[in-house]
């Protein structure tokens, strides 16, 4: 599943793309991805693009009907854009998502779901293996009333700025930790990976920021100071920025707007899918162990847990 850094990199992606262009028609080719009920498909009709947001994973595309696209990628889901009769290795054409071949591949092929063609000739397509991705249609003001929205916990900070801010807002900090209060006996990593007490944390950035707090992912949440809560939100912030500014992590499913691949794991994650490895830090081997039911990576010398 897409994390938020990987998010933000396709929205930036798409930005440079789509605002202006005008939606021409709609191809859906799977209806359980493309969630939108019949009488609201009046509001895709020659809509113009005004604007392309994210929230937590979520992506969002604004219409000028005042109407607004929500997709979400899950495991599988990837998103294509093709500049009218262009090569496939054309800069202006974006691809990101689960790189299955299909971003270097004429489209649509078996894994195409839904198409979006534009005035222009460019299309857009949202292709997804597992078909556990959607594209839902609300009304803009709506959107921030649904109750995934509604439930949704801070952002850490404001990422979708051209220069990620260094500070983590003092509002930000204590929402985070009374969200965290109440998850006593919780894991932190667990609490951390609930979207309810901070938007857009996946395993990579959790592990990558508990290793770099020197905090273990069991440590129960009642166990951590004030103190200790802050440090671990600037630690994924850290970690979330180095993230961004590489592009997204390379696992096996994000390439940037260029087709190139995000090289965020080999730059600079410290202990994600490093089992084996010497700890940056202590020299220790780092290990794999599982915690909140997630695999999980640990320095067991930096990173002692508080029972």
């Amino acid at each position: 599943m897409p994390e938020l850094p990987e998010v933000e990199t396709i929205r930036r992606g798409l930005t440079k793309r789509l605002i202006g262009q005008k939606l021409h028609h709609v191809t859906v080719l799977e209806n359980k991805s493309f969630q939108v009920e019949d009488e609201d498909k009046v509001f895709l009709k020659e809509a113009s693009i005004i604007g392309v947001r994210r929230r937590a994973k979520v992506l969002m595309i604004d219409l000028d009907t005042m109407y607004t696209l929500l997709f979400h990628l899950k495991m599988t889901g990837q998103l294509i854009f093709r500049e009218a009769d262009s090569e496939l290795d054309d800069k202006r054409n974006f691809a990101a998502g689960h790189p299955t071949g299909s971003w270097l591949v004429d489209l649509p092929d078996r894994s195409t779901r839904v198409i979006f063609d534009f005035d222009n000739g460019a299309r857009l397509f949202f292709n997804d293996q597992r078909k556990f991705g959607w594209i839902k249609l609300l009304p803009t003001s709506e959107v921030v009333k649904q109750k995934f929205m509604a439930e949704l916990g801070p952002e850490i900070v404001d990422f979708t700025k051209e220069k990620i801010p260094a500070k983590i807002s003092e509002k930000t900090y204590k929402e985070f930790i009374q969200r965290v209060r109440k998850h006593t006996k919780a894991p932190i990593k667990g609490v951390i990976l609930d979207q309810k007490v901070i938007a857009g944390i996946g395993n990579i950035y959790a592990d990558e920021g508990l290793w770099e707090a020197k905090i273990h992912p069991a440590t129960p949440a009642q166990k951590l100071s004030d103190k200790d809560l802050r440090r671990l939100l600037r630690a994924v912030k850290n970690s979330m920025t180095r993230s961004i500014e590489s592009g997204g992590s390379t696992m096996k499913n994000y390439v940037k707007s260029d087709g190139s691949r995000g090289n965020y794991l080999e730059r600079f994650a410290n202990v994600f899918r490093r089992e084996g490895q010497a700890c940056p830090r202590c020299g220790t081997e780092i290990i794999k162990t599982k915690v909140a039911g997630r695999g999980t990576h640990i320095c067991p010398k930096c990173q002692k847990i508080e029972e």
